[in-house]
């Protein structure tokens, strides 16, 4: 595996479905059109689409259980609705749509990666379940008695594991859990408890642990640094809001906003979401660092510009989404836009630690200043996106689809802002000695050694089961659905960004869920392009081709 493969813009890691070959069945009902796509590797639903109710006045979540009560023989469950699910999230979107996010649950205690998300339209029709969810837990012997380890062992046994794979030095900043959870791989069910901690010393790290609920054995850890559930917590200082302009990584000049009191002139734009703030870390490892002062609202000195363009492309991103799909912050809510600038000595990282973004000075070699790049700051604020929405599991298929995505919108923001844009990701931060070279080309994933067609996909365990090789799959189709093309044989033909973009963004915030692998994502995109464009659209061609050419069936 090649050095840059493990230098990655973000770290995380659990579980996820192998690739499943879709097979469509339709119901018998006449009044009724429904299709149904079935996950290989469990033998069951992942998505159920069509006309899959008559319209009704009933509320969309009475439909949706109702529904449900019908098919628990096809998700392979028992018990009833009420008792296999809890709603976590209801919303309505542009179309009209109510939006339904289900937690599969056993016994009241949620199963770890499981969603179901459901689409009733204005009609109150339902048009959609997607997601996989664990089946036949009620056969599971495993599963018959409940937890013997008390939640203080498990945790104590996590930090035990963790200090002897990081060092007995580390230092938590926070632990989340333990949470009793039901934790399935590879078909065993096992009553786990779920705990995160939290670090930065001796190295930035956001480690979950799965500990048996009953023997206290470690199942599973992986670092999960972009997952973690953001906080806000910064003040903005007093003062009048300004325009201030400044010199980038790059030597080019920018403006943007800052706030200026008698202290002088702070990177803090007050005018988006819950603000955006940038700071300095000096070198240290220790965050936020400090708020970024200057004296006289002119940023050009060297020393500045790593800042500047945190500042300055935060905004960019956030103005994209709200711009494009009036999404307000990376949750939807307003959230803050923290950055950090010059962690660490010649630190050749950034990363998304969950409630902030972080960015290394590069060794000059590898990577110049990671800020400087708008794709790369597009590409880890889209990891927040994916977390508060799918929460792509990040290993595997679903992994590889959670880097891509953030690749696509990556690029796509690079677009919108005129930014020099190309179908390249990282090509302003890395190697500056070298010219025209990326981390990863979307128009052609080979030049980086990354596959372009499933049948290439790679299959080991480095690189948490090939998240950033096997992007080069998903990018691929993105390429082939915004630019056109002909590849292995199979025309595209292309719909440009801004389609692709809306259809893309439709798939991650509405289909796609924590498990979802290639086979889902293909069916889930599908279907983000038909609500959009309609069933017998060029856009739906398009999208099924450009799947098609890159080996997802």
């Amino acid at each position: 595996m090649k050095k840059n493969k493990l230098l990655t813009l973000s770290l995380a890691a659990a579980l996820a479905l192998s690739a499943a070959t879709a097979t469509v069945s339709a119901s018998p009902n006449d009044a009724v059109q429904e299709k149904v796509h079935i996950n290989q590797k469990t033998k069951s639903a992942d998505f159920i689409f069509g006309k899959l109710t008559n319209p009704s006045q009933k509320a969309a979540k009475e439909i949706v259980f109702t529904y449900l009560e019908d098919k628990q023989e096809l998700y392979k469950i028992s018990g009833g609705a009420a008792a296999n699910f809890k709603v976590l999230e209801q919303s309505t979107d542009e179309l009209g749509m109510v939006n339904i996010k289900l937690q599969q649950t056993f016994k009241g205690v949620p199963v770890f990666g499981h969603i179901l998300t459901a689409h009733v339209d204005k009609n109150g029709v339902l048009t959609a379940l997607s997601g996989s969810l664990a089946p036949e837990l009620f056969k599971k012997n495993s599963l018959k008695k409940g937890a013997t380890v008390k939640p203080s062992e498990a945790s104590a046994i996590a930090l035990a594991d963790l200090k002897a794979q990081i060092s007995k030095d580390v230092e938590i900043d926070k632990q989340v859990g333990p949470q009793l959870t039901v934790y399935v791989k590879d078909g065993e069910a096992k009553y786990a408890y779920s705990t995160e901690f939290q670090f930065l010393h001796p190295e930035p790290g956001n480690y979950q642990y799965f500990i048996d609920a009953k023997t206290g054995e470690v199942l599973d850890s992986f670092n999960q640094m972009h997952e973690a559930k953001p906080t806000n917590g910064v003040t903005a200082p007093t003062g009048t809001t300004s325009t201030a302009s400044g010199k980038g990584v790059l030597g080019d000049t920018k403006s943007f906003n800052t706030v200026i009191n008698s202290n002088g002139s702070y990177l803090v734009d007050k005018t988006r979401g819950g603000g955006i703030f940038t700071y300095d870390a000096s070198n240290r490892t220790r965050i936020p660092g400090t708020l970024w002062l200057d004296a006289d609202n002119v940023y050009n000195a060297a020393y500045d510009a790593a800042a500047v363009d945190a500042h300055a492309y935060a905004a960019e991103t956030y103005d994209y989404y709200k711009e494009v799909h009036n999404r307000n912050s990376y949750d939807g809510n307003g959230a803050q836009l923290i950055s950090t600038v010059h962690y660490g000595r010649s630190y050749n990282n950034a990363f998304w630690n969950g409630s902030q973004m972080v960015y290394g000075d590069g060794d000059g070699v590898q990577f110049t200043s990671l800020s400087g790049g708008l794709d790369v700051i597009a590409h880890e604020l889209t990891h927040a996106v994916t977390d508060t929405t799918a929460d792509l599991i990040y290993q595997n298929e679903s992994g590889a689809i959670n880097e891509s995505m953030s690749d696509i919108f990556g690029t796509i923001v690079e677009y919108h802002a005129n930014n020099n844009p190309d179908w390249q990701i990282g090509e302003d931060i890395y190697t500056p000695g070298t010219a025209g070279d990326a981390l990863r080309s979307m128009a052609d994933p080979t030049l980086n050694g990354d596959p372009d067609h499933y049948s290439k996909r790679y299959t080991g365990t480095g690189d948490n089961g090939g998240v950033h090789i096997n992007s080069g799959i998903s990018n691929k189709a993105a390429y082939l659905l915004a630019n056109g093309g002909t590849h292995y044989g199979v025309s595209v033909t292309g719909i440009g960004n801004a389609k692709t973009a809306d259809i893309f963004y439709r798939t991650l915030t509405q289909y796609l869920t924590p498990s979802s692998n290639y086979s889902h994502y293909r069916i889930s995109t599908i279907q983000a392009a038909t609500d959009l464009y309609g069933a017998a659209s060029s856009e739906v061609a398009s999208v099924k081709a450009a799947f098609t050419a890159v080996g997802v069936n």
